[in-house]
């Protein structure tokens, strides 16, 4: 009987024991539980909004960066493959009908061969003058030529032709095949046929951003953008400068997930669940379906709107949480967008801090028989005579 009461008696301490460990922090975990989270919230004196994901929240939340580019790049005309630039070299030949001209011999050309457009856009031809060659076609030089030659020598007869396209160029840089520095020519007028000239992206094209430098404007698009909106293919100026880049984008995953790591975007547009998937979706051994929260720093216009406040002012502290179990759950990890910076953390299921109480116990209980044992031992070795 007194055997009985004793086992009573280490159940209840038992007992006592778990519930005291369960409810310490003494045991190692990933992180927060849910009622730690909860507990921060503004509603209970915190600092912070949670609020449970919905069609309404999902909506107000949805923003994904808007890329394009300005009025200003768009309007811009095609450039014409033949128009002149400065640093442009024309090649310039003259035939005069008589037979000592004032430039060469009739029938032979003159030895005006190539002729380099200087910085401010004009050549120079003897006996014609310095001509505005810079924004005219080589037929257009041409003609302004001849009529000034015309008053000098009878019937000239002149050809201009545009040699190298020094003058207007562009560079290409960053995720590119080919970086360097291209002539804007007839078949690579556009953004798009120039990148081609390059080799195309060095990145997934998905999350490619091409971003355009055209003196103090800066324009940046989306690379599938400009197969997909033939506005977005803008005409080419001199001096431009291209960067392809990799979308810079990204979240952190903590907590009871495949991985826990900074993981940058890998689609234009991400949800909540294909986040979850990208790191490994959740631990089967470890995760809690029903806790996975989003932590974000929210603009007051989306904060007052996911609220339904108009007071609120500056960025807001915001948790957004999903329930998987729910009936509409995976639809809402779904449909809510994941956004730059965002931290995805999911919670271990409350029997896993249960079991580890357990297995500690047990261990502990176990060394404790041990030392028992091994004193009892060595009690009764040092008791024989």
């Amino acid at each position: 009987m007194k055997n009985q009461g004793n086992s009573w008696v280490r159940i209840a301490a038992l007992v006592v024991l778990v519930g005291a460990l369960a409810g310490c922090n003494v045991l190692p975990r990933g992180g927060p539980n849910k009622q730690e989270i909860y507990s921060g919230s503004v509603q209970r004196q915190g600092d912070a909004f949670v609020v449970a994901v919905s069609d309404r929240v999902t909506r107000a939340t949805a923003v994904t960066p808007a890329l394009g580019f300005s009025s200003a790049f768009t309007n811009a005309s095609l450039g014409g493959s033949d128009t002149i630039s400065p640093g442009d070299v024309l090649g310039v030949a003259i035939w005069e009908n008589v037979d000592q001209g004032i430039l060469a011999s009739a029938g032979a050309p003159a030895a005006l061969q190539e002729v380099q457009v200087d910085g401010a856009g004009f050549i120079f031809i003897p006996y014609a003058g310095r001509i505005k060659a810079a924004g005219n076609t080589p037929d257009a030089v041409r003609r302004i030529i001849t009529e000034n030659l015309a008053t000098q020598t009878p019937d000239p007869q002149v050809t201009v032709s545009r040699v190298a396209g020094d003058g207007a160029t562009v560079s290409i840089t960053g995720a590119v095949s080919a970086q360097g520095v291209y002539a804007i020519e007839r078949p690579t007028r556009t953004l798009g046929a120039m990148l081609a000239r390059a080799g195309g992206v060095a990145v997934n094209p998905e999350v490619a951003v091409v971003r355009i430098i055209r003196g103090g404007a800066t324009g940046k698009i989306w690379y599938q953008d400009l197969f997909e909106d033939p506005r977005a293919d803008i005409a080419l100026r001199n001096g431009d400068r291209i960067l392809v880049e990799a979308d810079t984008r990204a979240f952190t995953a903590m907590g009871a997930t495949g991985t826990q790591t900074r993981v940058n975007f890998q689609t234009q547009n991400l949800s909540a669940l294909e986040a979850i998937a990208q790191v490994g979706g959740l631990n089967p051994t470890l995760a809690d379906p029903t806790g996975i929260f989003v932590f974000r720093n929210e603009p007051a216009e989306i904060a007052n709107s996911v609220l339904a406040r108009n007071d609120l002012v500056g960025e807001q502290r915001m948790i957004y949480v999903l329930n998987l179990t729910e009936p509409n759950g995976m639809f809402m990890a779904r449909d809510f967008v994941i956004r730059d910076g965002d931290t995805v953390y999911v919670t271990e299921a409350p029997f896993v801090q249960w079991s580890k109480v357990i297995s500690a116990l047990t261990g502990t209980l176990g060394a404790a028989e041990s030392l028992t044992s091994a004193g009892n031992t060595l009690g009764l070795i040092g008791s024989t005579p």
